[in-house]
């Protein structure tokens, strides 16, 4: 299921739980870069997961997604829009209700949120850039996590400890042959392996790209839209 559909099916005429379930995954891998603009907007950290919780919970109602069309482009793009339109509507009218509505939120780890957000430079990076930024980040990290756990699930997860930081660029001969005795292989072995696994994190980060544009032609362009983010 991609990004796209994962909204599509929290819109569509399914039930409370199916589309419970595909919100969940999307705040799962999107809530930080969420978090980090609203804080960047100027919001305090209660206010800020508050707003957070219920711009998800918004996105569960049938009819804030009833409209979304994927042929507009990019689902990072629309996230952005979609939060903007919120704080600078939505929020408004909650203010005279009791915050979310009554309604159960996505549970967001608040201790792990402002802790996060503390560590962003003190620099000036707009709202809009930090979230690019930080959604750039969230893709890799998600790539980072199917990776291990493909690797895990043949038996390789220390294969993948071991050569995870090699994911960068390539080591030098010295480094894989310290590397190759803590695994009992040889250096040309493990030279292998490590190409190995560069190249299957650059298939799954294509492959996470393309869930999240409308058409194969814009990969190469968010790719090198978000590397550059970075």
């Amino acid at each position: 299921m991609t990004r796209w559909t994962v909204v599509l099916a929290a819109a569509g005429d399914r039930s409370g739980t199916q589309r419970r379930r595909a919100l969940e995954e999307l705040a799962r891998i999107y809530w930080f870069p969420l978090y980090a603009y609203i804080r960047r907007r100027g919001h305090d950290a209660p206010e800020a997961e508050d707003l957070t919780q219920e711009f998800f919970a918004r996105l569960l109602e049938k009819k804030s997604l009833a409209a979304v069309d994927r042929e507009k482009g990019k689902f990072r793009s629309f996230l952005l829009a979609s939060v903007k339109n919120f704080l600078a509507n939505e929020w408004d009218k909650s203010q005279s209700q009791k915050r979310g509505g009554g309604r159960p939120l996505v549970a967001l780890d608040a201790m792990d949120a402002e802790t996060r957000y503390r560590l962003e430079p003190a620099d000036e990076l707009t709202p809009e850039r930090l979230f690019e930024q930080r959604w750039a980040v969230a893709v890799l990290d998600q790539v980072l996590v199917r990776l291990q756990q493909e690797y895990e699930a043949r038996g390789a997860g220390r294969v993948f400890e071991v050569l995870k930081d090699c994911l960068a660029g390539t080591a030098e001969a010295p480094g894989y042959a310290d590397l190759a005795g803590r695994l009992g292989m040889t250096a040309g072995a493990l030279k292998v392996a490590a190409h190995r696994l560069r190249k299957r994190y650059r298939e799954l980060l294509r492959e996470e790209i393309a869930q999240t544009v409308a058409t194969p032609e814009l990969i190469d362009e968010e790719i090198r839209y978000l590397l550059d983010r970075l």
